[in-house]
């Protein structure tokens, strides 16, 4: 009898993470509450060794074989850099320089109502065992878990207003201001959660390394013609995300800084969307099933659920409370603070990385890790349903009234 080879069993698992996801969401036209980067999150979990996994231990020990989830793994780790690279990239800090007062107070509110927030839901967490991973301190559980509560995925934010069609108008281009500067914050944070003070000569000498090659990188792309930019920014990744990996902050610290870098407008911009999209359609949901599979329910199922829906609360109470202030301190129109607060809780995407990051630096433990999971899920999908009415409410968004 002939028995598959890894290649076989691989191609097999592919076929169930673009087949599964897929129709789920066109037959179940999940869309307005569950997009399909949401699904295929859910799909992931639902395939992991917690639920069918355990339900089916045959079918998980047959597709995810050691050697499969290997391939899986390197795939979805690449597919992911590629993606917080394009992140990066696409982060404007210019038109939030021109609007520094008002895109401050509110990416600050927004940021650090949830944070707080977030730490206050982790420290009743670490009350209880099974939650505080193996190499984490308890200031970085909590500066960990509570930034994971304030984070919002910028790339999904932007997939979920152009739904809404208000990206392009005023109103959206101050809500992408707001998600930039956190953007940077989530990243300056958890570079900070990393810092290994036994290894922090290597830390300082890849830091200072990246300042001098970023000089020497530019000129170079500045020098190229575009079609020879892609490949050279492809090389520029690998090699940042190296270093960083290599100094002990992380491969995905690494493509964070290598996007930032890089001018959005050496690329032309449609090429750079197909780009993205792409790398939804044809890696990501690679990586989403990979995560799926790093979930495990060892503390018990229900109580999970409990820390997953304590997490929500820290995160939605927060970033709405801390939007409303904002709001009231810069006299906003009614109804916008809302608005706003709902569409900055998708987290589907940036809080999964931050969170894989997280586990695999033994600061969290598997099941912290799916409880969080368990979050972002839950806050994304609230996001349409919730801020749609309330788009419609607020009629016209044509005009920029911010103040800023």
């Amino acid at each position: 009898m002939h028995s598959l080879s890894t290649m076989e069993v691989f191609l097999i698992a592919m076929a169930i993470i673009f087949c599964l996801p897929y129709l789920v969401w066109r037959l179940g036209r999940t869309d307005y509450f569950a997009p399909l980067v949401v699904v295929q999150i859910i799909t992931g979990i639902v395939l992991g060794p917690g639920v069918l996994g355990a339900a089916l231990p045959g079918y998980y020990q047959f597709v995810f074989t050691p050697q499969v989830v290997q391939i899986l793994n390197g795939l979805g780790g690449w597919a992911v850099m590629l993606f917080v690279l394009i992140a990066g990239i696409e982060l404007d800090l210019s038109r939030a320089w021109a609007n520094r007062r008002e895109s401050g107070i509110t990416a600050g509110l927004a940021l650090g109502a949830p944070l707080l927030m977030g730490a206050l839901a982790a420290l009743i967490l670490l009350q209880f065992p099974g939650w505080l991973g193996a190499q984490g301190q308890r200031w970085q559980f909590l500066v960990g878990v509570g930034m994971a509560c304030a984070v919002t995925a910028l790339p999904i934010l932007i997939l979920l207003m152009e739904k809404l069609e208000i990206l392009r108008q005023p109103l959206g281009q101050r809500i992408l201001r707001y998600a930039s500067l956190d953007d940077i914050a989530i990243w300056g944070v958890l570079a900070l959660v990393l810092m290994d003070w036994q290894r922090i000569g290597r830390q300082l000498g890849f830091l200072l390394a990246f300042a001098v090659a970023c000089v020497l990188f530019r000129r170079m792309m500045r020098a190229l013609p575009e079609r020879d930019r892609w490949y050279a920014m492809l090389v520029w990744l690998a090699l940042c995300a190296f270093g960083a990996d290599w100094s002990g902050l992380h491969y995905m610290v690494g493509a964070f800084l290598a996007g930032v870098v890089i001018d959005g407008h050496w690329f032309d911009q449609d090429a750079m969307d197909r780009l993205r999209h792409n790398v939804l359609l044809v890696l990501m949901p690679v990586f989403f099933l990979s995560t799926g599979l790093r979930t495990q329910w060892d503390v018990g199922g229900a109580v999970v659920f409990a820390a997953a829906l304590l997490l929500l609360l820290a995160a939605v109470a927060g970033k709405l409370a801390g939007v409303q202030l904002a709001g009231r301190l810069l006299k906003w129109r009614p109804g916008e603070a809302s608005l706003i607060g709902w569409l900055l809780q998708t987290k589907a995407l940036i809080m999964i990385i931050f969170a894989n990051i997280l586990l695999d630096k033994a600061i969290i433990t598997s099941a912290t890790f799916t409880a969080l999971l368990l979050m972002a899920v839950m806050s994304t999908m609230l996001s349409t349903p919730m801020a749609t009415p309330r788009l419609r409410r607020l009629g016209a968004c044509h005009t920029d009234t911010s103040g800023g």
